[in-house]
């Protein structure tokens, strides 16, 4: 999963090629020593100097919350400066004297975007969620400046009228096209009343996204289930058990449990939890999130949103908000999203209910004779699973984990698979300073032992980190700047009281592998520039690299390499592995229409006019 903070949206639709190239970090340094104080002292702003650490690692260890909102402010002004100088200058346009100079401008609003949206999603707290609905608004407008500037625009028309006569190489000509049509999709060739609509919707989106994100994060801190008795938690793991443990402490419940609840539907605990009570509690409680009334509300929101975005897309000319979305991606066209949808959701509803029937076939076995017959609901599905996998391949997810210690699979496993396939090596970074205890910093080497990039691994879940799991770049690479790639891979994985190991889940792995195929975009990008480096493609694609590297999870050369059993270092036994590899396909209809039903959901929203968008009920 790729995440571009709060103005990605407009990100990958409506400009991307402001935003791509002050994404590009600072630009020009090679790796070295690491900065002395006395430059950031000069200005006392770390933000405000371009970081000498190796590859333009930010100031994590000086940078502080009440830096961001006056660097904001001095890379906006500086930015729109640099601007001016391009769309008021008298010489014809070229490439090099307007889309390079774009691409080089705005450098210094790059660096301060790049680490506040980071720290947003990975380490937020309250002044920084300040910030964020402070400037928000204030970026869009910035945006909206230099995209629907028609001199800017005129510049870029130009050259793009000219393209064929230029002598351009395939990626300036690219480059030249792929500018023109963000200028136009952003709303370059409205009229002045058009345009002034456009601004307000497009302030307004940046505020509404900036709400709802951290009233999603604070529901996720806030929620969770309170469960009285140890019993009721009966077939959690000691480390399970530990932590909601821990969570009652944290919240002065001393002597009782609280199960923190992730961000997506279905709760890792339902395949655990035996009693059918407390599954059916913890469910609710997950369905319970975000609704009308409650003080973490998001459905105003959303509603609004999808209004706006609706609004917007037939200001630009289009049907609907996916019709202006999907244009730019692979698929090309809603119809061909929807005709592809469609070919899957048939079969993939067919096994899923075949799987049905085989877990409340389960389920209704263990009721007494006579009562009348269970049937089958959402919190029972991932507990009968486990069942049902435990009784045709004869192994459960438990005998698996003793074999997937966290160190052993990052460094034996998704590390020993990018060296095998592309040669670059690994060396951890002590030395180099992070925004979180628990993050670690690792160069990455060329084959040749040329310096790559660097890669940080941020695994564990904190209340200050948004759920989920994804990949950021804190610097593109680019050879126009002269630029190296620093990418971070997040997840959440539950921490393990001090001198227990970290054990995965088959599901944890593989996601592992994911986001480092993420990782790997952005460190093997070579592009001259800012605006295709690494995960700058569309959408539909950019899962591409990301599924591939997920297969090596399960390849089994890899897979020996690193299924280790974390105390006694054996192997995974062959007959485990084999029976890991047959259960691969097990559930996939399950699998399959959960995410098909996402898909479909958001196609729904965004394929309805302004009128018909839902308004939240009461």
């Amino acid at each position: 999963m790729i995440r571009f903070g709060v103005e990605g949206a407009r990100m990958k639709t409506a400009g991307r090629l402001v935003l791509v190239s002050l994404l590009a970090g600072c630009g020009g340094t090679a790796p070295g020593s690491p900065a002395s104080e006395d430059d950031v002292s000069q200005v006392g702003n770390p933000l405000l100097v371009e970081s000498s650490l190796p590859y333009q690692l930010p100031r994590f260890d000086l940078i502080r919350d009440t830096h961001f909102v006056p660097a904001f402010e001095r890379g906006m002004t500086e930015h729109l400066g640099e601007i001016e100088a391009i769309a008021g200058s008298s010489d014809a346009p070229t490439v090099e004297n307007t889309l390079e100079a774009m691409e080089r401008s705005g450098q210094l609003l790059g660096r301060v975007r790049n680490v506040f949206f980071s720290l947003a999603s990975a380490h937020t707290n309250d002044a920084l969620k300040a910030i964020g609905t402070e400037v928000a608004p204030k970026l869009a407008a910035h945006d909206d400046r230099i995209l629907l500037d028609p001199r800017l625009f005129a510049r870029v028309q130009s050259l793009y009228d000219r393209r064929d006569a230029l002598g351009l190489d395939a990626e300036a000509r690219r480059l030249v096209e792929e500018y023109y049509t963000d200028f136009v999709r952003a709303g370059a060739a409205l009229g002045e009343a058009d345009q002034a609509r456009l601004r307000a919707i497009n302030e307004e989106l940046a505020t509404l996204g900036t709400v709802y994100g951290q009233h999603v994060l604070d529901e996720a801190n806030a929620a969770g289930l309170v469960v009285e008795s140890r019993d009721d938690l009966a077939g959690l793991s000691a480390s399970q058990l530990a932590a909601a443990e821990a969570a009652a402490a944290e919240r002065g419940l001393a002597g009782q449990y609280v199960l923190s609840l992730a961000n997506t539907s279905g709760q890792p605990v339902l395949a655990s939890l035996t009693d059918r009570r407390v599954r059916e509690r913890v469910m609710a409680a997950s369905l319970g999130r975000g609704l009308r009334g409650g003080p973490f509300d998001t459905t105003t929101h959303v509603s609004r949103m999808a209004r706006l975005r609706a609004e917007r897309a037939r200001l630009l000319g289009y049907a609907t908000h996916a019709d202006y979305v999907i244009e730019r991606q692979t698929a090309g066209s809603v119809d061909a999203v929807m005709t592809r949808l469609a070919s899957l959701a048939s079969a993939a509803a067919r096994n899923a209910r075949e799987e049905a029937g085989s877990l409340e076939a389960l389920l209704r076995a263990g009721q007494a004779p006579g009562d009348e017959p269970l049937s089958l609901a959402s919190w029972d599905w991932a507990f009968y699973t486990e069942k049902v996998r435990a009784q045709r391949y004869a192994f459960d997810q438990a005998e698996l984990q003793p074999y997937f210690e966290l160190d052993a699979v990052l460094v034996k496993g998704v590390f020993h698979a990018a060296t095998r396939l592309f040669g670059i090596t690994f060396r951890e970074r002590t030395d180099l300073p992070v925004y979180h205890p628990d993050v670690r910093v690792f160069e990455v080497f060329e084959a040749d032992g040329a310096p790559l990039g660097l890669f940080l691994a941020d695994f564990y879940a904190r209340p200050s980190k948004e759920g989920g799991a994804w990949m950021r770049a804190y610097v593109p690479q680019s050879h126009l700047l002269g630029t190296r790639a620093v990418v971070a891979n997040h997840q959440n994985l539950a921490k393990p009281a001090a001198g227990m190991p970290t054990l995965l889940t088959l599901e944890e792995v593989e996601t592992m592998f994911h986001e480092f195929g993420h990782a790997l975009h952005g460190l093997l990008s070579d592009v001259r520039y800012p605006y295709f480096s690494g995960t700058a493609v569309p959408r539909d694609f950019v899962e591409f690299p990301s599924q591939v590297n997920e297969m090596w999870a399960i390849w089994p050369e890899v897979l020996r390499n690193y299924a280790l059993h974390h105390e006694t270092g054996a192997p995974m036994p062959p007959a485990l592995l084999d029976k890991v590899l047959a259960a691969q396909t097990f559930n996939q209809g399950f699998a399959t229409t959960e995410y098909l039903a996402a898909a479909l959901l958001d196609m729904a929203w965004h394929r309805v006019g302004r009128q018909a968008v839902p308004a939240p009920e009461g």
